[in-house]
């Protein structure tokens, strides 16, 4: 079904759009740009870039074309747009460094779709707004006070959906965990079921957004715009709901993020209206979760397939362990001495990054490795290029945490978090969910896969298949 999507969208575009291209290309003078192919018009190389994903092998496409037309940089085309793929550690310095001087982000106009702002502006307008406001609810401070909330929430999860259980599938109990907490800590949601009456929702707004952009009812795009509306009503009532509670001082003003933005002004000493704080928690609150949920799976398929790997990291999180008293929750000092375990966690976001890359829009003319770069075009940064390149990491496909030890890989060589001026502001925040979600893993349960050889799908985000089932084997008391 999703095939036929892809066709009819692309026959439609071909017709109206053929022209126009004709016309505004014609005209313009020779410029030297990057080597490489931009395939059929409008479709350009957009099915083959997916379809690498689909096959689990998304660092194909960007290999083949690597070794064809240059290991800096090429051209295609991709999602309908002329596009030049920089490669290294080089392009991706280059990229995070000219944020807002050559390049800005950019996403497809149908996330527009799904995440309409009530301000009439971009994506990209409101994406800069929130990350302006981000750093003051992820600062040092604030995330130790996250820890103990993660350590209690995790121990929520595990109980009810891990333990008493022979067999599970990973993935799904991941993504609740992950939601748990950001339900938790961006709006102070906690109740099992209130959770579960946004999860269902939020599977459809995230499996809609990477699909074909066609607004027709069954189409998941759909289903991806009608549970984003649900999703907006309900944060409205909460966020109705907390200013009553602000008012008579039922609520407190550090309690989590939504709290932070009903009481924090812009530079022009303005709030932000009910609708455009939904939009932006109805963001945060997609970002917050699915990366993570990916990286946590991953995390369970590597350490059983690496049965000394398991080992040491059940030895480091045990000493952790049994240094707590009864009931005492995980601190600061705890997350500090996790460094073996976050040096695999590091090794598996290098083997299995769950953002691939990103888009960039050129706002002007410029010139980059001897090429031009028109302005308008998009260009893309693929993590890939770098995590399993034997350049930078010799024998890309083998698991040794140990290249994260001392200074660990050279600089924009190693961005599962971007890098540089564009550092995702909610690294710590993963990193921190990440390791509870490790602590209380394998400090209850060894396990084997059930799928020995289940196969990778990359769409747009890294998932087993089937989900990762595995038979638990708990620790004796």
């Amino acid at each position: 079904m999703e095939f036929l999507y892809v066709t009819l969208l692309c026959l439609f575009a071909l017709l109206v759009t053929l022209s126009l291209h004709w016309l505004f290309y014609k005209n313009k003078p020779n410029l030297t740009l990057p080597p490489g192919k931009t395939g059929w018009p409008v479709i350009g190389e957009s099915l083959e870039f997916l379809s690498t994903g689909w096959k689990g092998h998304p660092e194909k496409f960007i290999f083949d074309r690597m070794a064809k037309y240059s290991s800096q940089v090429f051209r295609t085309s991709l999602l309908g747009e002329k596009a030049v793929v920089m490669c290294g550690a080089t392009g991706n310095k280059f990229l995070y460094s000219n944020e807002n001087k050559l390049v800005q982000a950019w996403w497809p106009a149908s996330v527009d779709k799904v995440f309409p702002s009530s301000n009439q502006t971009s994506s990209k307008e409101e994406a800069i707004k929130l990350r302006k406001m981000l750093p003051n609810f992820l600062k040092a401070e604030a995330l130790q006070r996250y820890i103990g909330i993660m350590d209690h929430i995790a121990n929520l999860n595990f109980s009810s959906g891990w333990e008493n259980k022979q067999e599970v599938v990973v993935f799904p109990l991941a993504k609740r965990y992950t939601f748990w907490l950001a339900c938790r800590l961006f709006v102070s949601i906690e109740d099992p079921d209130h959770v579960d009456k946004f999860a269902d929702p939020f599977n459809l707004l995230a499996s809609g957004l990477i699909s074909v952009p066609i607004d027709l009812p069954g189409t998941p795009f759909h289903r991806a715009i009608k549970a984003s509306d649900f999703i907006r009503k309900e944060l409205l009532a909460i966020i109705k709901q907390r200013k009553v509670d602000l008012a008579e001082g039922k609520a407190t003003t550090t309690q989590d993020i939504l709290s932070h933005m009903l009481l924090t002004s812009d530079d022009d000493g303005k709030f932000m209206h009910e609708l455009d704080i939904a939009d932006k928690i109805l963001g945060l609150l997609v970002g917050g979760h699915d990366t993570a949920s990916s990286a946590c799976t991953f995390v369970v398929k590597y350490l059983a397939e690496l049965p000394e790997i398991y080992e040491r990291v059940y030895r480091e999180q045990m000493e952790i362990s049994n240094s707590k008293s009864p009931g005492e929750l995980l601190n600061w000092n705890d997350i500090q001495k996790m460094k073996y375990s976050w040096n695999v966690a590091c090794e598996v976001l290098r083997l299995a990054p769950p953002l691939q890359g990103a888009f960039r829009e050129a706002i002007a003319d410029f010139m980059y490795n001897g090429f031009t770069i028109p302005k308008g075009w998009k260009l893309y940064w693929s993590a890939n290029s770098t995590h399993k390149n034997p350049e930078f990491f010799p024998e890309p496909e083998k698991f040794d945490p140990s290249r994260f030890e001392g200074k660990g890989p050279a600089p924009y060589t190693f961005v599962p978090f971007g890098g540089g001026p564009r550092m995702c502001p909610g690294k710590e925040y993963a990193r921190l969910e990440i390791l509870v979600f490790m602590h209380h893993l394998v400090k209850r349960f060894k396990w084997e896969k059930l799928i020995p050889d289940e196969k990778i799908v990359v769409n747009p985000m890294p998932i087993p298949a089937k989900g990762l089932p595995i038979r638990l084997y708990p620790h004796k008391s």
